[in-house]
């Protein structure tokens, strides 16, 4: 069971690097072409996020499938080898699972318990599943971390008062503000976060808020939801003028450069106004060079790690309770797989024992002759059949429930002399 999980997160890596290595949607049914094409990875299935990328995979010879993930985030990213590996980790076997687990239910977010990153997990199982990257290990894996991540907010409370990026930013607003209420607001992107951000702002009392995108549609659907909000509307081609208007802009786009930076800033932003910038985006939706501008307070997803930390304490306990479920999915996946071992002996007995069935009932059948009814033959087959399933069913269970491998074997190996079975091995 050669699983492994090679990737970057907020842990290991700056955002930075993190935007060079954000594989968008449109891009992944080649990415997994991509990298099934490498001699030893029988598997994949990629999490591509604003926090993380990470690629699980089934290798047939785990040293050898890292070597090839590796290259092709190397070549993804436009970075050399020296440069990119002090920032990725690696996680073999019962390590990759637990990684997964932990990450389906929260645990590894910048925001410990955040929920978003649960939708997340089941987009790329689904989208693994839908470009044919993963197969019979990896798809029980991703289900049984889904579960999990459902088991730690439904039997925790790791979920109350969690926030997520949006809310985090909109507490670094509040915070680095005099008063958030009283400023005029802008968000630059109608998605996902956006939406979020129009939430968290309007609990912390803000009113004044402008929504720029490029899609009329979508601005109004994002508005639809906030009938108590007078949100006001404007095209992208206002961009530029909305933020010069405001006193806090909130980027979160699927830009895939810049869209905010000096130039731009200096050609409608008077010396006198003061700006906050917060950019949710990975890749980057502001530019690096505003921070030249005296007048202009820019902080991205990295800095809003001063204000999770103030979010997590009181959750860290919870968390260690979840970790108690985790171990409890982990045990279950790795009971399955201990019983994929099992199944060709279990197979190839079943097939001898059904076998004599077969023979036997022929016989006797026989024997009755034509004037034995069809329905007293039914009953015959049914009675044969249960007898079957009834002296199969205990050595069955007691073989896939050994979890010494040694035991195992030997049990199988016991099972193969006495019945004298020819077992034929599967392919995961």
């Amino acid at each position: 069971m050669n699983i492994a999980v090679v990737g970057l997160s907020h842990k290991t890596a700056p955002v930075e690097v993190r935007e060079k290595l954000s594989i968008p949607e449109a891009d992944l049914e080649a990415a997994i072409a991509q990298v099934k094409a490498y001699p030893h990875i029988r598997e994949v299935a990629i999490l591509s996020t604003c926090n993380r990328l990470e690629i699980y995979f089934v290798a047939s010879e785990c040293e050898a499938g890292v070597v090839e993930i590796v290259q092709f985030l190397s070549e993804v990213s436009h970075l050399p080898l020296p440069q990119l590996r002090p920032h990725l980790f690696t996680l073999l076997h019962a390590d990759a699972m637990r990684h997964l687990m932990r990450v389906s239910a929260g645990l590894d977010s910048l925001v410990l318990g955040e929920g978003q990153i649960l939708a997340q997990v089941k987009t790329t199982h689904k989208n693994a599943q839908k470009y044919k990257g993963i197969s019979r290990l990896l798809d029980r894996l991703f289900k049984q971390a889904i579960t999990a991540g459902k088991r730690v907010r439904t039997e925790t409370n790791i979920g109350t008062g969690a926030v997520s990026i949006s809310s985090a930013a909109v507490e670094l607003a509040q915070m680095k503000s005099e008063d958030l209420p009283s400023n005029k607001v802008v968000i630059i992107g109608a998605g996902k976060m956006s939406c979020l951000l129009v939430k968290h702002l309007l609990s912390k009392g803000a009113t004044d808020i402008t929504i720029v995108n490029r899609s009329q549609k979508r601005s109004q659907d994002l508005a639809k939801k906030f009938p108590e909000a007078e949100l006001v509307l404007r095209p992208l081609d206002d961009m530029m003028a909305a933020i010069a208007e405001s006193d806090i802009a909130f980027t979160s786009t699927g830009a895939t450069e810049p869209i905010v930076d000096k130039a731009k800033l200096e050609a409608v932003l008077s010396p006198e106004h003061s700006l906050m910038l917060i950019d949710i985006s990975v890749p980057l939706n502001v530019h690096h060079d505003v921070e030249e501008l005296t007048q202009v307070r820019a902080f991205n997803v990295d800095d809003l790690k001063a204000v999770v930390a103030q979010n997590t304490a009181q959750r860290r306990q919870i968390a260690q309770e979840a970790e108690g479920l985790l171990e409890e999915e982990i045990s279950a996946y790795e009971a399955w797989v201990r019983s994929l071992e099992t199944v060709p002996t279990i197979n190839s007995l079943r097939r001898k024992v059904e076998g004599i069935r077969e023979q036997e009932l022929e016989k006797a059948l026989s024997r009755l002759g034509a004037e034995f009814g069809d329905k007293h033959q039914a009953v015959i087959e049914a009675l044969t059949r249960g007898i079957v399933n009834k002296i199969l069913h205990e050595p069955m269970t007691q073989l896939r429930a050994q979890e010494d491998i040694e035991t195992r074997k030997q049990a199988m190996q016991s099972l193969e002399m006495l019945f004298n079975l020819e077992v034929e091995q599967q392919l995961s």
